[in-house]
């Protein structure tokens, strides 16, 4: 298996870091398509195959970007795993149809946007296809039975969610099999650790895709806000202490839980997205976990 693991019981192997996608294009570093091509090439290399995507991406760019790099690498399909999301309307230049930023989860909408992303990504079928946000007009009959549509098709070959409640996760789940719910989660963001969703992981026997692992980029950022200033002051105590860097802690806190979380990197830098892998060779105490906790909230557990 190697540098892989299940997403989920009956779900597919991804690489234990999956590199995020979003910043590689207009939305970030602006990579032209050999340099995306060698990303790719050298993200494989270090056994990080699963690549994170979603329709909006650089203003509905992203996706074809990658799909000319990647036709450029001597990769072959199946040595990647491509995971893509849809449901949010994003008023761009790429989609002037849309008058404000909305969400769209109908059957239609669904399988149109797959196709489409299958045509921006040169490939034949999606990996993973997540609902990027849980919409209040969601029709969850609808969604499963676009999930089944494309499934039959051959197009899609699982299913999660993106940002999902736990009664939204259960709700769709009763309806069609999922295999992952993508949520925010880091030294900065700790909902998910008490508020049920990693509960629900474990008792679905699947691990959730893990955005904005460094607090998107906050921990590193300069900040005017008092509170904040003396968090990453707490949190910077912690990692000298042990001699972590600021951000190897935050991965080490994050894969640390027991549900053993797939962490998304939010880099266009081979070394930044390298980190996270490193990061699995190191290991730390529950003690060292809670020392950490206890720095971000500024409080000791009850």
């Amino acid at each position: 298996m190697g540098f892989k693991s299940r997403l989920a019981n009956k779900g597919p192997e991804l690489s234990k870091v999956i590199a995020g996608v979003m910043k590689w294009g207009q939305w970030g570093a602006k990579l032209d398509t050999s340099d995306m091509a060698r990303l790719i090439e050298q993200c494989v290399e270090n056994e990080i195959t699963s690549f994170d995507h979603a329709d909006i991406y650089g203003g509905y760019t992203t996706e074809a970007e990658f799909g000319k790099a990647f036709a450029e690498t001597s990769l072959k399909r199946d040595q990647v795993q491509l995971i893509t999301k849809c449901g949010i309307c994003y008023p761009c230049d790429e989609r002037p149809e849309f008058g404000i930023k909305s969400y769209n989860t109908t059957k239609q909408y669904i399988i149109d946007a797959v196709d489409k992303s299958l045509e921006n990504l040169k490939t034949k079928y999606i990996d993973v296809l997540l609902i990027h946000r849980p919409s209040p007009l969601m029709d969850l009959h609808e969604i499963a039975e676009a999930f089944g549509t494309l499934k039959a098709a051959g197009k899609v070959w699982y299913f999660g969610v993106s940002n999902f409640s736990t009664t939204q996760f259960d709700n769709l789940h009763s309806h069609v099999p999922l295999v992952t719910n993508q949520i925010e989660a880091s030294l900065l963001q700790l909902d998910a650790f008490t508020n049920g969703t990693l509960d629900q992981c474990q008792r679905y026997h699947f691990k959730p895709m893990i955005w904005s692992p460094m607090g998107g980029g906050k921990l590193f950022e300069e900040s005017d806000d008092f509170e904040f200033v003396q968090r990453r002051g707490r949190l910077k105590e912690v990692a000298d202490k042990y001699g972590w860097a600021l951000d190897e802690m935050a991965y080490l806190f994050l894969l640390h839980h027991p549900i053993r979380m797939f962490p998304v990197t939010g880099s266009s830098k081979l070394e930044r997205i390298m980190l996270a892998k490193e990061a699995f060779e190191k290991q730390i105490t529950n003690e060292q976990w809670f020392e950490i906790w206890t720095a971000s909230t500024g409080q000791r557990v009850p």
